[in-house]
C-alpha cells in the first residue's frame, strides 16, 4: 500500500511542479511585457504605419546614419509625405525585408534614398551575438516570410513569451534586485579630445577584426533593393551622409578606393544617380552639427535637409 502511495505522489508531483512553473512563467510574462516593449520603441513607427498606411512621397532606409541624419520636418511641413525606414545597425538585407513590408505604402514616382555608410557593403554590428540581438526588433513588424533566417522559436520568445528570453533583464520586475548600473549622459558642451577619442572607438567599430569590408551578398543587396524600387516606379537614390573630418582622416586611401569603385559599379549598371557628403567641407570640421564623429546632431541634420533638398535633383519634382 505505501509503495503505491508514494507513485501516486510521484506522479502528482511530475504534474504539479511543470503545471506551477508554467502558471509562474505565465504570471511574470504579462508584466515583463511591458519592459520588453521599451526595448524596441524603434519599432512603434512600423506597427504604427501597419495600422495606418500613408503614401509616403519621400523616404529612406540605412542604418543608424538614415535614422538620425534623415529628418523630415522642414519637408512634412511644406506638404509632402515622408518616412524613415532606418534602424540603427540595419544592414542591406533588412532594408529590402523593410521594403518589401512596406513598398505598397510609396507612391509611384516616390523617391527613396538609400545611405551608402562605409560599413554598407559588410555588417555595423562586431559578432553573432549583437546580429541575433539586433534581429529580435524585426520580429516585432515584419511578416514572417519577409524576416531573413525566419525562427517560429524566436517569434515565440520575442511576441508571445518574452519572459523565457529575459536573461538578466529579468531584475527589472524587482527593483530592488536590479543591479544594472545607468550611464550619465555627457554635457551639450564640445570637448575635442574627447570627441577624437570616441571618434577612434567609432572608427575601431566598424573596421576592425573584419575580415571581409566588401561583402558580395551586401553589394547583391543593395542591387536588390534599386531592382525593387524600379521596377514599381520608386525612385532610389544613393547618398552617403555627412562625417566629420576626425573619422574621415582615419579610413585608408584603399578603402576609399574600393569603396567608391563598389558604388560606382553599382550606380553604372543600374543608372541610379549617387550623391556623397561624406566629405563634404559644410559639416566636416563643424562639430557643432555632429553628435558623434558620424552622425549629425538635430541642428545638423536639418542643416543637411535643407542642403539635399536644394541639391539632390530626383526632389526638384517636389519643389
Amino acid at each position: 500500500m505505501k509503495n503505491k502511495y508514494d507513485v501516486i505522489r510521484f506522479i502528482l508531483k511530475c504534474i504539479l511542479i511543470p503545471a506551477a512553473a508554467v502558471i509562474i512563467i505565465l504570471i511574470l510574462n504579462e508584466p515583463y511585457r511591458e519592459i520588453n516593449d521599451q526595448k524596441y520603441m524603434d519599432t512603434v513607427k512600423f506597427t504604427l504605419l501597419k495600422d495606418n498606411p500613408q503614401q509616403i512621397q519621400i523616404a529612406n532606409l540605412g542604418s543608424s546614419h538614415g535614422a538620425y541624419d534623415f529628418v523630415y520636418d522642414a519637408i512634412t511641413r511644406r506638404g509632402y509625405s515622408c518616412f524613415n525606414f532606418a534602424n540603427t545597425s540595419q544592414s542591406y538585407n533588412y532594408d529590402y525585408a523593410v521594403l518589401t513590408e512596406f513598398g505598397q505604402d510609396l507612391t509611384e514616382d516616390s523617391v527613396l534614398f538609400i545611405p551608402i555608410s562605409y560599413f554598407s557593403f559588410n555588417n555595423e554590428v562586431i559578432n553573432s551575438t549583437e546580429a541575433e540581438a539586433m534581429s529580435l526588433r524585426y520580429y516585432r513588424f515584419l511578416s514572417p516570410d519577409h524576416i531573413p533566417g525566419y525562427d517560429p522559436y524566436i517569434d515565440i520568445v520575442t511576441n508571445r513569451l518574452p519572459i523565457l528570453s529575459a536573461g538578466e533583464d529579468i531584475l527589472q520586475l524587482f527593483p530592488k534586485l536590479n543591479t544594472v548600473l545607468t550611464v550619465q549622459a555627457a554635457d551639450n558642451g564640445i570637448n575635442t579630445e574627447e570627441f577624437i577619442r570616441r571618434t577612434q572607438e567609432r572608427y575601431s567599430r566598424h573596421f576592425d577584426n573584419k575580415e571581409e569590408l566588401f561583402l558580395p551578398e551586401r553589394i547583391e543587396d543593395l542591387r536588390h533593393i534599386i531592382e525593387y524600387c524600379q521596377e514599381r516606379q520608386i525612385t532610389p537614390v544613393l547618398i552617403t551622409t555627412p562625417f566629420s573630418t576626425y573619422y574621415n582622416d582615419l579610413v585608408s586611401q584603399d578603402f576609399m578606393k574600393e569603396f567608391y569603385e563598389t558604388i560606382d559599379a553599382v550606380a553604372s549598371d543600374t543608372g541610379v544617380n549617387y550623391y556623397d557628403y561624406s566629405h563634404d567641407e559644410r559639416f566636416g570640421a563643424n562639430l557643432e552639427y555632429f553628435a558623434d564623429s558620424d552622425h549629425l546632431n538635430e541642428t545638423g541634420a536639418a542643416y543637411f535637409m535643407d542642403i539635399i533638398w536644394d541639391e539632390v535633383d530626383e526632389l526638384e519634382r517636389f519643389h
